[in-house]
């Protein structure tokens, strides 16, 4: 009786094992076009799991936008889920949108999201000059992931084709062309100067003729008809979004751009030797001024020995100069008799010169 109970659980149990078998291998049949829990780290960028945010890293990273133009930053995140895109300014580290919310007080600051690319695109409207620099795209994961993007604004130029110096022979035709590059419209007018005059067909007598071409770079033509002498000078193209430029024009009679150019050499060659030269008389003057300085020296210093020697001489005669003319002085006054003095008899002058005789 226990046999037959063993031997009816064996094959109990043996159907159940079967039919969890079955199960098994159906569930798995079904679920063959289910995602792995892990793909190889080959399909994915950086090793990243298939369920993990990361960059399309063929998005450009340099953007070139026109001043005055929307600028478009474009920034491609695979398989975000839960996570949120932000758009950082570099420079101050300001957050200026979060998914498609703008957190920043300049309005001209917008994301869109387009959902069958899985593109987040910042626009910058009337992009300026100052907006110019190193955009973040950020992926809010730990650690936080990111993609930079620098945008370069560029500004209209005027440029006029054959400056700075254009030289024309008298009588002939005056040609000059301004090109407006960068400009994201052509401008509404250009004025040419010559001097500080503003030039008009009007006022030239038919001389003057001016041409415009319109396309991705505008050109400006200034004609001039029989060039004088008077026609040379400085000439400005000033477009009206743009910075202004300027040629100077020769009219020649009959030199050479050569023989102009070394007419001013002259003058260079003689600043350049004074310059060469200006230490060379520097130390001369110097060396005569020292000369003269010796000579006034000397010539003192022999007034001195001059007035020393006339002193010694008269030492012997009792007083020097000064005495000698008193003397001179007090003689006439012996001669002709002082009152006061008692005057000699003709007894005491006998006695002196028998005195004298012994």
């Amino acid at each position: 009786m226990l046999t037959l109970w063993t031997a009816l659980f064996c094959c109990l149990s043996g159907l159940a094992v079967c039919y969890q078998r079955q199960s098994v291998s159906n569930n798995n049949h079904n679920n063959a076009e289910a995602k792995p829990t892990h793909a190889p780290p080959s399909h994915y960028p950086h090793g990243h799991k298939w369920n993990e945010p990361y960059f399309d890293l063929t998005m450009p990273r340099n953007i070139t936008s026109l001043v005055g133009k929307s600028a478009y930053l474009g920034c491609r995140v695979k398989h975000l889920g839960n996570k949120t895109v932000a758009w950082i300014r570099h420079r101050d580290l300001h957050i200026l949108t979060v998914g498609t919310y703008t957190y920043t007080t300049d309005q001209r600051f917008q994301t869109s999201y387009h959902r069958d690319i899985d593109e987040w695109t910042l626009q910058i409207k009337w992009a300026q000059q100052r907006d110019a620099g190193v955009y973040e795209c950020q992926i809010s994961t730990q650690p936080v992931r990111s993609y930079s993007v620098n945008l370069n604004i560029v500004v209209p130029t005027a440029t006029i084709l054959g400056g700075p110096d254009l030289y024309v022979d008298k009588g002939s035709t005056i040609n000059l062309t301004c090109i407006i590059k960068f400009s994201p419209e052509p401008p509404t007018h250009i004025f040419w100067y010559h001097q500080d005059k503003v030039l008009s067909e009007e006022n030239s007598g038919g001389r003057l003729k001016f041409k415009t071409i319109k396309s991705e770079e505008t050109k400006s033509i200034l004609l001039i008809y029989d060039a004088d002498l008077l026609h040379s000078g400085k000439y400005s193209c000033y477009p009206s979004n743009t910075e202004i430029a300027s040629i100077r024009v020769h009219v020649l009679q009959g030199e050479r751009p050569e023989a102009m150019q070394t007419n001013a050499a002259p003058a260079a060659v003689a600043l350049a030797c004074w310059s060469c030269h200006f230490g060379e008389a520097t130390q001369a003057v110097r060396v005569i001024s020292t000369m003269v300085a010796a000579l006034v020296l000397l010539e003192a210093c022999s007034s001195l020995l001059l007035q020393r020697g006339g002193g010694g001489g008269g030492g012997g005669g009792g007083g020097g100069p000064t005495r000698i003319r008193s003397e001179r002085q007090e003689r006439p006054r012996s001669y002709v008799g002082n009152p006061k003095e008692p005057s000699t008899t003709s007894e005491e002058r006998v006695n002196n010169g028998s005195h004298n005789a012994r």
